[in-house]
């Protein structure tokens, strides 16, 4: 199984390069971040891509998730669901292939810190409610939260700065310690250069300073085989590149 996260940053604007995407890369799950469209203003084809079974999962100008599905991975459409701390239209799950995948968009707490704080705690519980229940999970998206250091590059780091504050930190592992595995840190655990977000100014992108925001978080039973998952820095011109993975 092949999976592909990626914040778009207005899937309007984006449009071709997620077909391009889905076209080169031919995922089975795509799940998508800030769509900033309803779901009637997602344009064709996407919109009721060939070959996919699509939720769009919209909030106008703002926020928003989608999860495509391959037919060939799921025959039946899949069931859809949104999880309970689910606002403006932040997570979207469904199982493919007795896995549960969500699209997960954390909110930034730059505005709202409180409202991420208690997003991340859901998610924390969402995860051990999973994990007690035996059910593989993946957890995909824009989690807003730099793991440790060496997923910001020097010049970007400050220790006060929302995305790198430490409260943010002890969340996002006492996600991981709920049963799941970061799996791209996993695979290459030494590389300080798996970014996947830069900011839209000076060059950043181009001279790779960077931050990793964007993860793939793997149920112990299914960590293990994930056989690559790399962020892809040349992909598109929103301020994340797409992340990809494979599973055996």
């Amino acid at each position: 199984m092949k999976i592909a996260t990626w914040n778009v940053n207005g899937v309007r604007a984006r449009k071709d390069q997620v077909c391009e995407l889905i076209r080169t890369e031919s995922p089975d799950v795509v799940c998508l971040q800030e769509l900033k469209a309803l779901a009637d203003q997602v344009p064709e084809p996407l919109r009721d891509l060939d070959g996919y079974h699509c939720y769009w999962h919209g909030y106008k100008a703002y926020s928003g998730v989608a999860l495509l599905v391959k037919k060939s991975a799921s025959a039946e459409r899949p069931n859809f669901f949104h999880p309970p701390f689910d606002f403006e239209s932040r997570i979207v799950a469904a199982k493919v292939s007795g896995i549960e995948i969500a699209s997960v968009y954390v909110p930034n707490g730059g505005k709202d810190f409180e409202a991420k704080t208690r997003f991340l705690e859901a998610m924390r519980d969402y995860a051990g409610n999973r994990s007690k229940a035996k059910t593989p999970l993946v957890l995909c998206g824009d989690i807003n939260v730099t793991r440790a250091d060496i997923d910001v590059h020097p010049a970007e780091r400050r220790s006060d700065a929302v995305g790198q504050r430490p409260d943010e930190r002890a969340l996002l592992a006492s996600i991981l310690e709920n049963g799941l595995r970061d799996v791209a840190r996993d695979l290459d655990p030494d590389n300080d250069h798996l970014f996947t977000w830069w900011a839209p100014w000076r060059n950043f992108r181009q001279r790779d300073i960077g931050w990793r925001l964007d993860y793939m978080l793997a149920s112990e039973t299914v960590a293990p085989r994930v056989k690559s998952c790399r962020a892809h820095r040349e992909i598109g011109t929103s301020d994340h590149g797409p992340v990809i993975a494979e599973i055996d």
